[in-house]
């Protein structure tokens, strides 16, 4: 059993630890050793987050639904034996169904009708202070190091776990205290994942002999190896007569067993190649994820605190956590010390989450008021990041039942073929029955001839009329074998394999091999916002230095985020940009030093070692490290030796509270003055500011470098006032999290006047304190977009892929992030998953191709997008790097995952990892997609000319000829069929990628596998390769004067006839795959030729070969050496290939395509699908039950219903759901039908009202509301604005 992923163990001191993942198998090639029965139990709907932020599932829709515990919803309040089908839980009170459903969704309700963390404490068979019992562990008491006192626990959890134990020392009775280990785990399970069963060497390479192709190739081995052998074996020597032969004759070699062990040799090569490529590609994968599964984590058991293996943490458990702890189980939070955590791996919300007891939890829930939301939070999701705190929490749910396990099982399930597997397999089948008829026809015509001749030379002895029958039919299996592209799938192979390899030198790893070729038909990337377009690290992003300087990160790319330009800021035009990079050009001196001991002194933050990348990060709230981020990123002063200087100097500390909204610390100057720092939200320390300081630009810059020299500073005044307030205002409509940060200094402390009011005779209270300040700074913080993320969706759509962001963000700060990127543009729709949920199909197929932005999402609306897109036709790639990102990455067609930051499930669920993390990769795999999509396109080009140019010559010479001989041999032919054909696949996948290929649309899923430019190129080769071949065939005897009578110099002119063809041939064949090289009408067929050195060394190598084979191949080839003449003709022959190719460039497309359209040979583009008419209207919820029930009293006859009871079930259901009865529905049938006729009306879809009016920024409030948005560029006269932009103006 394979431990849980994304565990987190706390190694040492100050918050550093070790993450680390256990090892994991590709998905698609493997399976779940054992099996999980499917749970039913109490999925109470969600009323509400604790919290007040989107839970696991978000909106009541919950993970459950998709995990292997989904079943029916209950609405019991008791956690009865049976509830929710779930075995008898005896001797405990809870169902593992009913405790996984407390998390997903959070449930206060039902924790509270249970009797908060005391009443399951009881149930469980466990003590919120000492933790599980000696007696209830069993072998596991005697398992884990009691932890020596450096590394216990903080002194306010010990405390507080004291003073609880103090109360509760009774013992504890009751069956679930002293139940047994193994009843434990009976009924809750271990904290272990099933492990998956790689599939072996051997089964991968029968499932490759399953292929089509190789089914027919086999029959046809077995066929051809067994004739051969008859042929060879168990008949006498054919012999002829010559000069130079011997008296007895010339015997002819006996080489038809070649034949069939070619065909056998040409199986095991596209078997051990493609399952060796698979089975390598899995073990790579496994190797990069394996890690160590000697975990550890800190629990409280029997009074001791304890450090123990992963594996063997229980349901019941108390755990402890600390800061940089990835929380490993489900549970209830039960003590601790000003605890946060990040979510966002989990649920994608990117606020950090305040954990809180649950009495509190629920005290507040009590006196919320009417539109309120809970702030408070109380549950402990798998998956998620401790930030900041310690504390302790109960064990409600380990392992396949926790939150992160229910997701990892959600990801199994068979994939489907890519659309390239889908037409390969059509156009096998479809080359197999031409192959087979084409057999047949040859069959039947040699039989025709062979009964003929029965009767024109009955002197023929049954041993030759046998031989004879037996040549017929080798014939026609040869010519079924030279009709199958048996090249084809090992191409597909060979181009799939060398594109893997060169996509991970670009931090690209291919876990579905046949991943990078979907990508090639890709134009749809639905892409999460958390860590994947952004970086998913606060950073100050904007911000104003005093009144004047607005700084902005990276200027140039984000210049209306400074908000100084003339024509909107008339009455401020002393304001001035600055990047931030040249902050330090215009904060000197005294303000540098001030702006940076404000902020390194005045915070909680740290810097500590990553475990993930070893490198040093800050760990603390979002808000600090970003602004320590800040300081340090302008190299303006480390923050630990401005904390060592303020630590015996601090006279008063004011923490952080949601009532004040701000913080702020006292110190003593280096003067003996007292400066107190403060920071906070900015629309209200502002107002509590008289002044400011002053900056100028760098022209207008005074001297500010002594060290003696006074922050300049100014009094606010009613400009000024105005200026800073429209400032705030105008980061928070771009959502912004706006920071003031504000100083005043004393002479004494305390000071005169401010009487002390606090925890010692020096602390005065805040109200006092926080007056007359001085504004040093506003900065904005947000989540900013990754390096390069806006020029890669711009080369996204440039090549024709439509980019959507979907993200459990608030809909403000999702329109920012995808108006800055670019994925908002005109035409664009912005919409909250709750109301993208609710739409009817006929809606969602109106709004799916428009929409941009779907926030608020849960993982349930990403899975419906992705499965909408898909259903309309849509090639989708869905990129996350998230735990709720894991169900849409698997219902995409192709699922990227992060590298670095990605979690486990995301990483199982994907095809693709993008080792950098960077979105930009994504535009790179487009590029190799479209690289092995037009790699093997070219393939097939050359291939099928080949093949049919082989069945074409094979089929007239073998009817025309007295011998039923062709005038290619069978070994011939498999030479070309195979060989070459390996040789040309290789040559044709090495083309590197390039950026021009991102300057074309992607084609359509269900596009032809042949364009018109590769049938018309196709046909001409194939027409002159048959010309060539048959015209030297029949007239060569002419043209070279071969008639000689003597039987021996015949056999040789004719040898020599034979090899001139199929040298020919052979040569017509290379040049053409220089010709095969472009698949397009454009004449520059050595574009790139010189820099693809695989390609000329293979094109070398396949002359090499031919050579000789000429001159060595003899007996085996049936060929003989050539003179010059015949090298120069057969040479020539070839090399026209590229000239007959540029021919057939000039030829123009349209007349060509509207014969193949007339033919059948393929679709015609501009036919449009039928829409059902149902999806095109949209009736009104009651109409639609009205309708449904006249049809219903239609179909009474003679006072019985004509239907099932299943029928009126299912209408019933319908009524109840739609919240209408059916008297209300027969009182509003008149209505409705005068009012309908009167009218004229009809059936239109639902429209939504666009609040943003002209303006996003105004917008605001209305967005909000409504939750949709079109973007305001868009035409006036375009249908989304008709239907959804001009409501709300």
């Amino acid at each position: 059993m394979a431990s849980l992923a994304l565990l987190n163990t706390p190694t040492g001191k100050g918050g550093a630890h070790h993450r680390r993942r256990p090892s994991t198998n590709t998905l698609g090639s493997s399976t779940w050793e054992g099996s999980l029965e499917g749970e039913q139990g109490d999925m109470s709907p969600m009323s509400g987050s604790a919290s007040g932020h989107r839970t696991p599932g978000g909106d009541g829709r919950s993970i459950m639904g998709m995990s292997v515990m989904s079943g029916e919803t209950g609405t019991a309040t008791e956690p009865d034996r049976t509830e929710g089908g779930d075995a008898n839980p005896a001797p405990f009170l809870f169902p593992p169904i009913a405790l996984a459903s407390l998390i997903d969704p959070k449930n206060p309700d039902k924790l509270h009708e249970w009797g908060g963390p005391e009443g399951l404490a009881r149930g469980l068979g466990t003590d919120l202070t000492k933790g599980l019992s000696r007696e209830s562990l069993g072998e596991l008491a005697h398992k884990g190091d009691e932890l020596p006192e450096e590394d216990k626990t903080h002194e306010h959890g010990k405390e507080e776990r004291d003073l609880e134990q103090g109360k509760s020392e009774k013992k504890h009775e009751g069956e679930a205290y002293t139940a047994k280990l193994e009843k434990r785990h009976d009924i809750y399970g271990k904290n272990t994942l099933p492990v998956r069963k790689s599939k072996s060497l051997l089964l991968l390479m029968w499932l490759a002999l399953k292929d089509k192709v190789l089914i027919i190739l086999s029959v046809a081995a077995v066929v051809s190896l067994a004739l051969g052998l008859y042929q060879d074996l168990g008949t006498p020597p054919q012999t002829f007569q010559g000069s130079g032969c011997p008296e007895a004759g010339c015997v002819e070699p006996r080489v038809d067993w070649v034949e069939g062990v070619a065909i056998v040799v040409a199986i095991l090569i596209v078997v051990l190649v493609g399952s060796l490529n698979d089975w390598q590609k899995e073990r790579q994968f496994k190797k990069l994820n394996e890690k160590k599964e000697d975990r550890s984590i800190k629990v409280v058991r029997y009074g001791k605190e304890m450090q123990i293996n992963i594996k063997d943490v229980l349901v019941g458990d108390i755990c402890m956590m600390e800061p940089g702890e990835i929380i490993p189980v489900d549970g209830i939070f039960i003590r601790g010390h000003n605890v946060r955590c990040d979510e966002s791996g989990a649920t994608g919300e990117s606020d950090a989450i305040r954990k809180f007891p649950f009495a509190e939890c629920w005290e507040e829930k009590q006196n919320l008021q009417e539109g309120q939301k809970t702030k408070k939070d109380c549950f402990m999701v798998s998956g998620s990041k401790v930030l900041e705190g310690v504390g302790e929490y109960l064990v409600i749910a380990v392992g396949p039942r926790s939150f992160h396990g229910r997701i990892m099982l959600s990801l199994t399930g068979d994939s489907e073929n890519t659309p390239l597997q889908s037409k390969l397999n059509d156009l096998a089948e479809l080359i197999a029955k031409l192959g087979s008829l084409a057999g047949a026809l040859l069959f039947a015509a040699l039989m025709i001839k062979f009964f003929v001749q029965l009767g024109t030379d009955p002197n023929r002895t049954a041993n030759e009329k046998a031989m004879s029958f037996i040549q017929i039919l080798i014939i026609s299996v040869t010519i079924v074998v030279v009709a199958v592209p048996e090249g084809l799938p090992l191409a597909v192979t060979l181009a799939l394999a060398f594109a893997t390899r060169r996509m991970t030198k670009e931090n690209l790893l291919v876990r579905v091999l046949s991943s990078c070729e979907t990508m090639a038909n890709a134009n749809v990337v639905c892409t999460d916002k958390t860590g994947t377009l952004t970086t998913n690290v606060m950073s100050v992003v904007a911000g104003s230095i005093g009144i004047r300087a607005k700084f902005v990160r990276r200027l140039e790319e984000n210049k209306d985020r400074a908000k100084v330009e003339s024509d909107r800021c008339e009455r401020h035009k002393e304001d001035f940009a600055v990047d931030l990079g040249d902050l330090s050009k215009v904060v000197k001196g005294p303000l540098r030093r001030l702006l940076s001991d404000s902020i390194n002194i005045n915070t909680t933050a740290f810097e500590d070692t990553s475990p993930e990348t070893g490198e040093l990060e800050f760990v603390g709230s979002k808000t600090e490290t970003a602004l320590l981020r800040f300081i340090k990123d302008l190299n303006w002063g480390d923050y630990g030796p401005a904390r060592e200087w303020a630590g015996p100097r601090t006279v008063q500390v004011i923490p952080f509270s949601s009532e004040r909204k701000a913080m702020g610390i006292v110190v003593r100057l280096d003067n003996g003055n007292y400066r107190f720092y403060v920071k906070g939200a900015s629309e209200i320390l502002s107002k509590l500011c008289s002044r400011h300081v002053v900056t100028r630009p760098v022209d207008e810059d005074e001297d500010q470098s002594s060290d003696n020299q006074d922050v300049e500073v100014d009094q606010f005044n009613e400009l000024t006032r105005e200026n800073i307030q429209r400032t705030i205002i105008f980061y928070a409509n771009q959502s912004l999290r706006t920071i003031a940060i504000c100083y005043r200094d004393f002479e004494s402390w305390p000071p005169p006047g401010l009487h002390p009011k606090g925890d010692s005779e020096k602390d005065v209270s805040w109200r006092r304190l926080a007056s007359d300040l001085t504004l040093i700074a506003i900065t904005g913080i947000e989540d900013p977009l990754r390096e390069g993320v806006k020029d890669a969706v711009e080369q996204c759509h440039k090549a024709g892929v439509d980019v959507k962001m979907c993200t459990g963000d608030n809909i403000l700060t999702a329109r920012s992030i995808a108006s800055q990127c670019g994925i908002f543009t005109a035409g664009g729709i912005i919409m909250e998953g709750p109301r993208f949920r609710h739409l009817s199909e006929a809606e969602k197929d109106e709004i799916v191709p428009r929409l941009q932005v779907l926030a608020r999402s849960s993982p349930e609306d990403k899975k419906i997008l992705v499965s909408k897109l898909k259903q309309m036709g849509q090639v989708v790639g869905v990129t996350g790097d998230g735990t709720n990102d894991g169900p849409a990455l698997k219902t995409a067609d192709v699922g990227f995952s992060m590298g670095i930051t990605g979690t486990e499930v995301a990483k199982e669920a994907s095809d693709i990892v993008l080792m950098d993390d960077n979105f930009t990769s994504i535009v790179k795999a487009i590029m190799w997609g479209r690289c092995v999509n037009d790699a093997v396109r070219k393939f097939l080009q050359f291939q099928v000319t080949v093949n049919i140019t082989a069945v074409i010559v094979t089929f007239i010479t073998a009817v025309v000829s007295g011998s039923e001989t062709s005038a290619l041999t069978a070994v011939q032919l498999l030479w070309i069929n195979i060989i070459m054909d390996t040789f040309a696949a290789l040559a044709l996948a090495t083309d590197p990628a390039t950026p021009k290929l991102l300057q074309r649309k992607p084609d359509h899923k269900f596009a032809p596998l042949f364009s018109v430019d590769m049938s018309k190129m196709i046909a001409g080769q194939t027409i002159y390769q048959t010309f060539i071949v048959l015209f030297f065939h029949f007239a060569g005897n002419t043209i070279f004067g071969y008639n000689s009578t003597d039987e021996s110099v015949s056999r040789q002119q004719t040898a020599e006839l034979n090899t001139l063809v199929f040298n020919a041939f052979v040569f017509a064949q290379i040049f053409n795959s220089i010709n095969c090289r472009r698949l397009d009408n454009k004449l520059n067929i050595f574009e790139g030729f010189f820099l693809n050195w695989y390609f000329i060394v293979i094109t070398l190598i396949e002359v090499g070969v031919q050579i000789l084979i000429v001159f060595v191949g003899g007996a085996a080839f049936q060929v003989t050496s050539m003179n010059g003449r015949d090298w120069g003709i057969s040479i020539l022959l070839g090399i026209m290939s590229i000239p007959i190719g540029v021919a057939i460039r000039f030829i123009p497309n349209e007349p060509v395509e509207r014969l193949m359209i007339w033919c059948r040979l393929m679709k015609d583009p501009n036919q449009l699908p039928v829409q059902s008419p149902q999806s095109e209207e949209t009736w009104n919820e009651a109409i639609d039950q009205v309708r449904d029930k006249l049809n219903t009293f239609a179909n009474i006859r003679g006072g019985r219903m004509r239907g099932s009871s299943f029928v009126l079930k299912s209408r019933s259901a319908q009524l109840n759901q739609a919240g209408v009865t059916l008297p209300s529905l027969l009182t509003m049938v008149p209505t409705l039908v005068a009012a309908s006729v009167g009218a004229g009306w009809v059936p239109q879809a639902g429209s939504f009202s666009d609040p943003a009016g002209m303006d996003p920024s105004r917008s605001t409030a209305g967005l909000v509301d409504d939750g949709i948005q079109v973007h305001p560029d868009t035409p006036h006269d375009d249908f989304a604005w008709k239907k959804w932009g001009n409501k709300g103006r």
